[in-house]
This record gives structure tokens, sequence and C-alpha cells, in this order.
């Protein structure tokens, strides 16, 4: 097949009434800030448990495998609640659980904060969080730090890989109207990013045995956010700014010649 060889059922944007690609539009400007919103929750969750600011290979290992040095309660107060109580109060938290975390500290000088800074959440309502509302609660977190348990990560894999494939097959069908050559390169652009939620998801399990698998779950989420990228830039482009490709004029022109 040469380039000037459509499928007949392939339409191109500008081929489309104006309603759908208003349609396609919105969608890609939705989808498009959702999927930053998402890369900064991303970064936000992961980065800083290793105790290093920034996002690392090791704050992927620490998120599934575990520290191996640290309690669940440091390495979480070290990463994603680092932000969520001062430095002093952070640091006498982290001194008890390191210290044994006895009770009668706990009434003393840890009880008042854990009901100031952690109870809002940690409340024992939600099942999927701790529950630091007692201190039956508070010595569990204290427990050696073994990353995301197995049942978690079950629970999240089938929500990642429904809304991963959601996203991808909607942004996946309003690519399919870009003009993009040759046909193996825009098909593999739809079609890597479900190979690479495969991947992230399963790196995930891997990483418990063996840490080098994080960097499977770093690459998947770079080819998806490149294909992200790629399909949103291709297709807001060819909506609204780009010229008809030339296999499409031509193809009108054989459909309606001149003067018919």
């Amino acid at each position: 097949m040469d380039e000037t060889s459509l499928h007949r059922h392939y339409l191109h944007y500008s081929e489309l009434p104006s309603s759908l690609r208003m349609l396609y539009t919105a969608a890609l400007l939705t989808l498009g800030m959702g999927y930053l919103f998402a890369l900064i929750y991303l970064y936000h969750t992961y980065s800083g448990r290793d105790g290093e600011p920034g996002l690392s290979y090791q704050d992927v290992v620490v998120a599934y495998s575990g520290s191996g040095k640290a309690s669940r309660l440091e390495s979480a107060l070290r990463g994603p609640m680092s932000s969520m109580l001062p430095a002093d109060e952070l640091g006498v938290l982290v001194k008890w659980a390191q210290e044994g975390a006895d009770r009668e500290r706990y009434e003393r000088d840890i009880k008042q904060t854990i009901e100031q800074r952690c109870l809002t959440c940690h409340d024992g309502s939600n099942p999927h969080l701790s529950n630091l509302s007692n201190f039956e609660g508070v010595k569990k977190s204290t427990e050696m730090d073994t990353g995301t348990d197995v049942f978690t990560l079950v629970r999240v894999s089938h929500i990642h890989m429904f809304g991963i494939t959601f996203i991808f097959f909607l942004m996946g069908l309003i690519f399919s109207h870009a003009y993009v050559w040759p046909v193996w390169l825009k098909s593999t652009i739809v079609a890597l990013p479900f190979a690479a939620n495969l991947l992230d998801v399963s790196s995930w399990y891997f990483t418990k045995v063996y840490h080098p698998f994080a960097l499977v779950t770093m690459g998947a989420g770079a080819v998806m956010g490149m294909c992200f990228a790629a399909m949103w830039l291709i297709a807001m482009y060819q909506i609204w700014f780009s010229k008809v490709p030339k296999a499409v004029v031509m193809r009108r022109e054989v459909v309606l010649p001149a003067g018919d």
C-alpha cells in the first residue's frame, strides 16, 4: 500500500462534522488536564520515600517492597505524609517508633499529635487506610515496612487497568482519525499503552521479590506518558491547525471529480 492508498473506512478530521470535532477537542482537553493531575499526584505519592527529595528508582522499590530498614510509619512520614505535620513533630514520631514505640511515651508525647494531625483520615472509617485511632493501631504501624501488601495491590490493579484501558481506548479512538504515515507507526502508538499497562501492573508484584523490576514500572509509565502526549498533540494539531493531507484531498477528487 502506498501513501495515497487510504482505507475505505478511514475518515480524517477534516471529513468529520464540526460537532464531532468539538466533542473530540473537549475530550482531549479534559483528558489532558486529568493526566496532568494524575502525574502530580503520582509524584507526590511516591517521591521522597527513600529520604531524598525527588522521585527515584529507590522510591519505587520502597513503595512496593518496603525499605527493609524502617517502620511503615517512618516510611510514610518521610515519604507521602511528610507535608502533613511540622518537622519537629515528625521527628518526635520517628524517634519514638525507632526506640520501640512504648505506650507510656505514646500517651505523653505522641497521642495528641496523632489526634490533631492524622485522625482526619486515619480514624478507622476507611478500611484501606491504617487505623490510628488507638495505641494498638499506631503500634502496628511501627512494624517493619514491607511495602504495599498483595491484597492492596490487587485492589489497585483492577482499578488501574480498567481506568487506563478506558482512557487509552478513548484516546486511540480519537487518534484513529489522524493522518500518520506509515500505518505501522500509528498502530504502534495506539497499541503500546495497553502493553505498557500490563507490564506496569505486573511489575508491581515482581518488584516485591526482585527490586530491578522497579525499572519496568518506571519505563512502562514513561511509555504510556509519551504515547498519550503524542496522540494528544497530533490529534489536536490536525483537528484545528494542519492542512488537509494530500492523500485525503486526492481521494476527495476521485470521489467528487471537478465539475460534478
